[in-house]
């Protein structure tokens, strides 16, 4: 059983690519070479896209993989497949890394148990519900990586197709 994914690497000193691209080839077993491009949003950062297959859990072993390089922002995605549920990491020197477990028609499920706890926070008056729910759903790490999504002029342009 495969499932494919991206690692979109948004945002990576020069010194700290060639430590990624040999980050990504132990996860997969293979040798990768990224095609880094100036990174607009923050100059004197690089960025990469990486379009992966593998058995399912390859998303958090490669998350895990960079996630101890502070200056590094990044995601990886990977597809549900046949048992399995998609998945979304996303990571910035503030924030931390994100997780997120991903259906068959790209929402974002979140846990009864997260949902209920996030509900007594708010109950209690520790924490504002909405809050709650936006930090369930990555919106401070999606608010943080939005401006790197964009890579600008020169950019890899992926084309979706939908199959009927």
């Amino acid at each position: 059983m495969t499932t494919r994914g991206v690692l979109y690497v948004h945002a990576a000193p020069r010194a700290l690519c060639p430590h990624v691209e040999w980050a990504v080839a132990g996860v997969l077993g293979v040798r990768v070479s990224l095609d880094w491009i100036r990174q607009p949003a923050a100059p004197g950062t690089w960025r990469a896209e990486f379009s992966w297959q593998g058995e399912p859990g390859t998303a958090s072993k490669l998350a895990s993989a960079l996630r101890g390089w502070h200056l590094l922002r990044f995601e990886v995605t990977a597809e549900p497949s046949a048992g399995a549920e998609g998945e979304r990491y996303s990571a910035t020197p503030g924030l931390g890394i994100f997780h997120a477990v991903i259906g068959v028609h790209g929402d974002i499920l979140i846990p009864e148990d997260r949902l209920r706890a996030a509900m007594q926070r708010a109950r209690k008056g520790e924490a504002d519900l909405e809050a709650e729910l936006a930090r369930l759903l990555g919106k401070p790490w999606d608010d943080e990586l939005e401006p790197f999504r964009y890579a600008g002029e020169g950019a890899p342009v992926r084309w979706l197709h939908q199959v009927v």
